[in-house]
């Protein structure tokens, strides 16, 4: 007998291929994720590379600079420092200012790109002054004093405009007429001939105390010329007030010699600091990491490279003339901030990001399965509608039809719920009714097996009370 129409299942009910890889799929799922996850930490962790703009060659900076580079790759895994080789602390602030190198090594007192930042001290650049007072039975030299240059030629050691700009600085304060003081400037490649020109009434050099350039310069104009006397800088102070990017400094007594001492007494001169530079634009962390491991170096740098004791944390104070670089402050002041710090507020974001964004695929997921639960919700009104069409049944095969199209309606709604196209309580529900299905049919089963029996029985009976036909012979 056909099931009846309202048991039918729709077309591709409980035939309907079913997505029956879901967990493989959402571990697949996950594996990317982690996969996308390991290749952005591994991104993030990787060493932070830093152009640094330093020169001239075979120079004294450069040298320093590439042992910085070698001791920061060996011993830390946040940076990793590429030097660049240029013609002078110049080419490197233009190289800075244009965005082609992330640190430059330069003097403090050169043109700095905009929003320039220090982020160490190399070193500390005096200034030496100094005259010669003539050999034995030569004129005495005049200059005894910075008063005493006007009208007289100094030798300068440096191209450039930096020192002889200094000197005018230094001239200046003191009283004297810069107009009235003739310099010549020689490269360190010529000093020979600057310490043989008898035209020159006195010297100047700007580098560190224990520069070998500076001593070996004195000592070849006292070897020529007689012993030197050095120049001080009586209004170091004032300068140092006026223009900030100098400092009021000493020189300590025998800084160049020591047999003879010279000089024998402190001189009052004026100091500019030699800095590592960055724009401030350069990330804290990075700066922060590369200062951290510069100053970690520092001990191991000085046993080869004496120059490296030099090496100073620059000046953290907001006012400073070149401030410190936010990420070189953090460090310097201990005010670094941990990672929770750093990256608290991206977690959360990201938290809540993924949360939202579960919701959102919750929500889709449910919206795309809604043809799924509406065909379920109308299998359940088949089921309730059929248990009418149950108590009317005539036949056990009738009832056996519906029991199994009834199974075929359970199969689709069990493979819903496991695909979660339907919930827990959807599932309670059409429980109820499936049940109450099944009990009708056991009840229709054994109305129809009792209506048999009793059929069968009715039949027996009369074949037993039926009348003997009586012969006419026989009576």
């Amino acid at each position: 007998m056909p099931v009846p129409s309202d048991l039918s299942i729709t077309s591709g009910g409980a035939s309907r291929r079913r997505n029956r890889f879901g967990p493989w799929l959402a571990l697949a799922s996950l594996l990317s994720l982690l996969t996308v996850a390991l290749a952005i930490a591994y991104w993030f962790w990787q060493p932070a590379t830093l152009r640094i703009a330093v020169g001239p060659a075979g120079s004294d900076d450069q040298t320093l600079v590439l042992a910085i580079a070698k001791a920061v790759e060996a011993k830390s895994n946040a940076v990793r420092l590429t030097p660049i080789q240029t013609d002078g602390t110049l080419q490197s602030l233009n190289l800075l200012g244009g965005g082609k190198t992330d640190l430059a090594v330069a003097r403090g007192d050169l043109a700095m790109p905009a929003e320039a930042n220090s982020v160490a001290i190399l070193r500390r650049n005096f200034v030496v002054l100094w005259a010669p007072t003539g050999r034995k039975g030569t004129a005495k030299s005049k200059v005894t004093d910075i008063a005493s240059l006007s009208g007289r030629r100094i030798g300068i050691v440096g191209l450039g405009d930096a020192n002889p700009n200094l000197l005018r600085v230094i001239l200046a304060e003191s009283g004297v007429n810069p107009q009235k003081v003739t310099t010549s400037q020689f490269g360190t490649d010529h000093i020979s001939d600057m310490t043989q020109d008898t035209t020159l009434d006195a010297f100047m050099m700007v580098g560190a105390l224990d520069d070998k350039v500076i001593a070996d310069t004195i000592a070849a104009t006292a070897r020529l010329r007689g012993e030197p006397k050095f120049l001080s800088v009586d209004v170091s102070d004032a300068i140092a007030e006026r223009h900030p990017l100098y400092e009021s400094e000493e020189i300590p007594a025998g800084a160049f010699a020591a047999a003879p001492q010279r000089p024998d007494d402190k001189i009052e001169t004026i100091a500019v600091n030699h800095l590592i530079v960055a724009p401030s634009a350069l990330s804290e962390d990075t700066v922060d990491a590369f200062t951290r491991d510069l100053f970690a170096v520092k001990p191991s740098l000085t046993k080869d490279l004496p120059g490296a004791r030099h090496i100073q944390k620059p000046d953290t104070d907001k006012d400073a003339a070149i401030p410190a670089h936010p990420g070189a402050a953090a460090y310097i002041d201990g005010n670094e901030r941990s990672f929770m710090d750093k990256y608290s507020d991206y977690i959360w974001g990201a938290v809540l990001l993924l949360s939202g964004l579960g919701s959102v695929a919750a929500w889709l997921r449910h919206y795309l399965r809604r043809e799924e639960r509406s065909e379920n919700a109308l299998h359940r009104d088949r089921l309730l509608t059929a248990i009418s069409s149950v108590r009317e049944a005539t036949s056990l095969d009738e009832l056996a039809s519906m029991q199994s199209a009834a199974d075929d309606i359970l199969r689709e709604t069990l493979v819903c719920h496991e695909d979660g196209a339907i919930e827990d309580g959807d599932l309670a529900a059409f429980g109820l009714v499936l049940a109450q299905f099944h009990q009708a049919v056991v009840d229709r089963r054994a109305v129809i097996a009792q209506t048999s029996h009793a059929g069968a029985a009715q039949t027996s009976d009369g074949a037993l009370l039926q009348p003997f036909p009586i012969s006419t012979a026989a009576r």
